[in-house]
């Protein structure tokens, strides 16, 4: 039998251990876990997204129990319209702006649940500033909305709605 010192000292032993170990420090790479950068998981997690739309629209105690979704978008925006129509359809405004029968009115809702409101009054009205100071103070203590949701986060909204002055009764 050989000595060990044989298979040592041969060049092909040489040959074989570099091999061994190129091989072992090549192969170690394959079995590490690429563990993903978070911020390019966030990255890609943000613009997966659709921000032009929520989860959950903005409600009102009257529309909490309507469980289809654009149902309860719409129940949310006739109440708006019926709560503003409400409080600035008034005789002053009627009586002293006769011309105005429609404003538009937007609507942002915050998520701390807070609601503004911009009237949108024409250029050719006498006085807009006067009209927008009296509507802004009639909408003024608005009832409680709930903010709408983005991935269970509240989110700011704005809507942008024709709210009819003169409504004629029959």
């Amino acid at each position: 039998m050989r000595d060990l010192n044989y298979y040592k000292g041969s060049p092909m032993a040489k040959h074989f251990m570099i091999f061994a170990i190129l091989l072992l420090l090549g192969g170690c790479k394959h079995f590490e876990n690429q563990v993903p950068i978070k911020d390019v998981l966030l990255e890609k997690e943000l613009q997966s997204i659709d921000w032009t739309e929520v989860d959950e629209y903005p409600s009102v105690e009257e529309c909490y129990s309507i469980a289809d979704k654009d149902a309860r978008r719409q129940c949310f925006i006739n109440y708006l319209i019926n709560a503003i129509q409400q409080r600035i359809a008034s005789d002053t405004l009627t009586i002293r702006y006769p011309e105005l029968d429609t404003i538009n009115v937007k609507v942002t809702v915050f998520p701390d649940s807070t609601v503004t409101f911009e009237p949108e009054i024409g250029k050719n009205v006498y006085k807009p500033e006067l009209i927008d100071s009296l509507i802004r103070t009639r909408l003024a203590n608005f009832p409680k909305v709930s903010p709408a949701l983005k991935r269970g986060m509240p989110v700011k909204t704005q809507f942008n709605l024709p709210v009819i002055l003169n409504i004629e009764e029959n």
